[in-house]
């Protein structure tokens, strides 16, 4: 399999298994799409590493599947292109990419989709598609927008330019660099420790975050008061405020 799904500590793992580059074609884009939403049903999913091994995140798309792709076949492929990222995006649970090597294009994108993006130290990122004369296609031009700014994205997308991690770090483009070795563990542990939170806050919390982004400021207040009222309702809220009376803030145990 292109990309697969292993679960531990509450963590499962997107791992893309296309060497050399884990270029993203048709197959793999269909099957990431597919575990992310079983890691989305699974209940012993809490957390979600997206990882691309220690070489490489993923070089891009299959340009060698897409070059024989008319606009009638393009016209036909690019919603399931998009619908298998914004499967990514939309796991109701913390979600952090592990950059590794080369996050070009597809790569990029997929990046994008995390809550979060760790990245070593020797990695390069970027949006590419304008060499080819294309605009990047599976939600590059809207989530990187929304994540550094329009300037700043047009930058990048304009110029196709490669950045490195200190400068997608300056960016916002990722969120932590760290050597290329520990990329993955500091991933996971990130991951892991979120995994052991309250569940349904954390989806509530991604939720009106993410919704509040899309929309006008009322209707993003009116996700969060529906959220945090339905809250009260929970097991762990009560775990959590029983533990901060009685213990301090920080010991709660949730299910």
């Amino acid at each position: 399999m292109t990309v697969n799904l292993e679960v531990a500590e509450g963590v499962g793992t997107l791992r893309l298994d296309r060497p050399p580059m884990n270029a993203l074609d048709v197959a793999t884009q269909d099957r990431l799409k597919e575990l992310a939403e079983e890691a989305t049903r699974r209940d012993d999913v809490r957390a979600v590493v997206v990882y691309g091994g220690e070489k490489v995140f993923a070089a891009g798309a299959d340009i060698k599947e897409m070059q024989d792709m008319d606009h009638t076949a393009m016209v036909l492929r690019a919603r399931g292109l998009q619908d298998a990222f914004t499967a990514v995006a939309r796991i109701p649970k913390p979600v952090v990419a592990a950059v590794t090597g080369y996050a070009l294009g597809g790569g990029c994108e997929l990046a994008l989709c995390a809550d979060y993006r760790i990245a070593a130290d020797d990695a390069k990122l970027g949006q590419p598609e304008i060499l080819l004369g294309l605009i990047p296609g599976a939600g590059g031009t809207q989530r990187l927008a929304r994540l550094i700014g329009p300037s700043k994205a047009k930058d990048l997308i304009f110029t196709g330019r490669m950045v490195k991690a200190d400068e997608a770090l300056s960016l916002g483009l990722v969120d932590r660099v760290v050597p290329a070795a520990e990329v993955y563990g500091t991933a996971h542990a990130w991951a892991a420790k979120l995994a052991q939170g309250p569940a349904l806050a954390l989806r509530a919390a991604k939720e009106s975050i993410d919704t509040g982004l899309e929309t006008d400021i009322d209707t993003g207040l009116a996700v969060e008061r529906n959220w945090f009222a339905g809250l009260f309702a929970t097991e762990d809220r009560v775990r959590g405020m029983r533990s901060f009376v009685e213990e301090g803030p920080g010991k709660a145990k949730f299910l």
